[in-house]
């Protein structure tokens, strides 16, 4: 009997994924200098992936292991979404601040809505066009500083672009569902997650062969080894694990609507670590979060109006 839907555990687990994830781009903007942003990337996963499949395999045993034929698809979406991510974002944090990146991920919802709209014929209603609208203009206004010209100073247009791609890339990941109908969502992250660990060494391998990068040595390992444990553990493990969860008991509106929390954290975690803004970056930003999550609360009305109503009890 599937377990049934509990408030508080909801925002327990979805205050994990938020907790876990907040400090992701401030620490990964840290060890860069230490760990390239293709080692980064595979170990992170290779990590994190043997904690997933163990965790699997405790929850659903070892039949859960098993493709059943849709391994093509689980490594495609895998590539995509991990690969994509970890790659394009992690090297674009090289050349940007890690509040840009955080806000620049933010639009991942906005992103999903018109993605919906151009793979489905799904088109979004006029007040989350106009939200994601607000959304982008935010983001343009945190990024260019108010300044449109600011954009080509110090090389940041580059990291930025890097980072939005790497935001498509998890975009479309987040569209695979359909294909794994029948898959828990514990199941479906770990065996894409499988294969786009082995994509993400596979690079790693290969740009070392072409001199792209470098094998750090032990000693530089072990210098942030727990920054690793961090990556491999919190943000690779218990985020998704809490998010997951956190859906289960309280929804994808709310969890998106908790999840714009992070941009806040970032930019509180590097504010203590002195860093000062501006007032244009702050308004930028806090017209990101107010559209997201006046969106989120929209649908969320939408939703309950379109609910069937609870037939009366005798």
């Amino acid at each position: 009997m599937p377990e049934p839907p509990s408030p508080l555990k909801g925002a327990i687990w979805l205050g994990i994924a938020v907790a876990s994830w907040g400090a992701l781009f401030p620490v990964a903007k840290r060890t860069l200098p230490v760990l390239d942003a293709f080692f980064l990337g595979s170990a992170r996963y290779a990590l994190g992936i043997v904690l997933f499949v163990a965790i699997l395999w405790a929850a659903e045993g070892a039949r859960a292991l098993r493709y059943g034929g849709r391994l093509l698809p689980a490594a495609v979406f895998g590539l995509v979404g991990f690969c994509g991510f970890n790659i394009l974002v992690w090297w674009g944090l090289v050349f940007t601040s890690p509040e840009h990146a955080a806000i620049i991920m933010a639009l991942q919802s906005p992103l999903t809505a018109l993605a919906v709209w151009m793979a489905r014929g799904l088109r979004p209603a006029p007040f989350t066009l106009g939200c994601v609208a607000a959304a982008i203009a935010g983001v343009l206004v945190v990024v260019t500083r108010g300044d449109p010209l600011h954009v080509f100073a110090g090389g940041s247009v580059l990291g930025d672009f890097l980072v939005f791609l790497g935001a498509v890339s998890w975009v479309i990941y987040t569209m695979a569902g359909h294909y794994f109908a029948g898959w828990s969502p514990l199941r479906m992250t770990v065996l894409t997650a499988i294969p786009g660990t082995v994509g993400l060494v596979a690079i790693n391998v290969l740009t070392i062969a072409m001199g792209w990068s470098a094998l750090p040595s032990l000693e530089q390992v072990l210098s942030v080894k727990w920054q690793l444990a961090y990556f491999a553990v919190f943000t690779v493990v218990l985020g998704v694990l809490g998010f997951n969860n956190g859906v289960k008991h309280l929804g994808a509106l709310n969890a998106m609507l908790m999840l714009n929390l992070i941009p806040v954290i970032v930019f509180a975690i590097e504010a203590s670590l002195g860093r000062s803004f501006t007032a244009v970056e702050i308004g930028g930003a806090a017209i990101v979060i107010c559209a997201l999550a006046a969106n989120n609360l929209y649908l969320r009305r939408k939703a309950a109006r379109e609910r069937p109503p609870e037939p009366e009890r005798p």
